[in-house]
């Protein structure tokens, strides 16, 4: 039985939009619901980068075009995007650490959208994400990239792991395939 729901799917597909209307979905069924998802920024029509936005509006740079900062130590990029990682902790890390809305046996859902390159310079945010796949209590429904260059080890234990149902999102079932998203997270919450 799966205790974890995660997207895949090529950049562009829509996995964050489904990701969204299914955490709005079950936000408003009453499920207790906390996490992150991007965004990409864009100026003049040119995307520029990645924001993180949590649930509830904070909002943070993950990554933006440039050089970085010159007075950094370690410069982690993607292509042409500079990760600032310090801003994505800041935002992500405690969400994923307040997994435990309260003592009871009230289960959660944590968003994390996504778990990929960028976020995955961060150890501390591998190590929070594990222990939320092997702990209880809360189900996380999150996306992940579809294979590409080399493998992402934590991408690729997600994408093994038996407890975990992946939806793989194309053009052809993206309009389609919320409701089924949205009963499989709640049964993981049974």
């Amino acid at each position: 039985m799966a205790t974890h729901v995660f997207l895949t799917g090529p950049p562009g597909i829509g996995k964050t939009t489904l990701i969204r209307k299914a955490a709005e979905i079950l936000k408003s069924s009453g499920i207790p619901i906390d996490g992150f998802y991007t965004e990409e920024v864009r100026e003049r029509g040119q995307r520029t980068g990645f924001d993180v936005v949590t649930l509830n509006g904070r909002r943070g740079i993950l990554s933006r075009v440039g050089s970085g900062h010159s007075a950094a130590r370690h410069e982690y990029r993607v292509g042409q995007y500079v990760v600032d990682l310090a801003s994505f902790e800041q935002l992500a890390l405690p969400l994923l650490r307040n997994t435990d809305f309260d003592s009871s046996s009230v289960k959660k859902v944590c968003i994390i959208d996504e778990v990929g390159k960028m976020e995955l310079f961060s150890q501390t945010f591998i190590r929070a994400v594990q222990q939320i796949l092997n702990g209880s209590g809360t189900v996380i429904l999150g996306t992940i990239p579809v294979p590409k260059g080399k493998p992402l080890r934590l991408v690729e234990e997600i994408r093994n792991r038996k407890e975990v149902k992946v939806f793989s999102i194309t053009r052809e079932n993206r309009d389609d395939i919320l409701q089924e998203v949205v009963t499989a997270v709640q049964n993981c919450l049974k």
